[in-house]
């Protein structure tokens, strides 16, 4: 017969041994101790999700300093972080960085912004409607796969070195991509939706417009901001081969001249544009899609 204490131990609400209490004590306070930020799912304040990416940032830079400073690589190939600023103030006291930025900026807004224009509303009729998704779908792919590197020597012939030359490299490394990404956003949204929709007596375009368009919507604004950073690259791949100006061409009239201080100077300020044009559409995002209630 079983005792009282084995008759608790098979309880759902069992009492454990004073032993067993004992040793899983310090379990249990490591587990209380563990940030929240460190947990799957967890959140994190604005205050330090920027001191931890700032000391990301300062620790690569001393990484870097501590390179240069001691003289394991000659400067040629990696100059110090001092030779990088003062050449970027140079160009900037010359208003040449600051010509260079506005040029680069309003190539890729221009070109990210028609192929956006285009992708969006294309995404979400091949994603909504199949007879759509079989016309477009496989030629969309057919494209994708295609080099766009081997079309710059094309364009140049086709539309010269202008801007016009810019926006269509930048509209071909990008359009593709996003008809696809944003197809696969619509496709995510619940078919109950749309039953709900046709319960509610809609039509296919009030279920497209109302409910499809806008359950989609924040997904399809994260896929624009991820490809935004490929328009960066295919802008500097044009800028690289055929252009008077902008942040490419200027790396390529340095490389000329073996200026890598002002070569890395100018990467830095690319990437510092990304990163802010980045973060803006990230909290832009949370702005417009506050309902969804995510931690975006």
């Amino acid at each position: 017969m079983a005792s009282s204490a084995d008759k608790l131990g098979t309880g759902s609400g069992a009492v454990m041994p004073p032993s067993q209490t004992a040793e899983a004590a310090p379990l249990l306070r490591r587990r209380r101790r563990r940030p929240e930020s460190l947990r799957i799912g967890g959140r994190i304040g604005t205050r330090n999700f920027i001191l931890i990416a700032t000391s990301v940032f300062l620790l690569l830079l001393g990484i870097w300093w501590l390179i240069t400073a001691a003289g394991w690589e000659q400067p040629l190939f990696l100059p110090s972080p001092q030779s990088v600023w003062n050449s970027l103030v140079q160009q900037w006291n010359n208003g040449q960085l600051a010509s260079d930025t506005g040029v680069s900026v309003f190539r890729i807004m221009v070109g990210f912004l028609i192929a956006s224009v285009l992708a969006v509303p294309l995404g979400l009729l091949i994603g909504t409607f199949r007879a759509w998704e079989a016309a477009i779908e496989p030629l969309v792919d057919f494209i994708r796969y295609m080099p766009v590197v081997a079309f710059v020597p094309l364009t140049i012939v086709w539309f010269g070195v202008a801007n016009t030359q810019k926006f269509v490299i930048i509209f071909m490394g990008t359009f593709f991509q996003q008809v696809l990404m944003i197809m696969d956003n619509t496709k995510r949204v619940p078919l109950d939706f749309v039953d709900i929709g046709r319960t509610l007596g809609l039509k296919d375009r009030q279920i497209l417009l109302r409910i499809i368009t806008r359950s989609a919507a924040p997904e399809i604004w994260d896929s624009l901001r991820v490809t935004l950073g490929w328009a960066w690259t295919w802008l500097v791949v044009a800028e690289l081969v055929a252009a008077t100006s902008g942040l490419g061409y200027r790396i390529v009239t340095a490389q000329r001249y073996l200026e890598t201080n002002l070569i890395i100077g100018y990467i830095i300020v690319l990437g510092i544009l990304g990163l802010v044009l980045d973060q803006m559409m990230k909290a832009l995002g949370r702005v417009m899609y506050r309902y969804t209630g995510a931690q975006r």
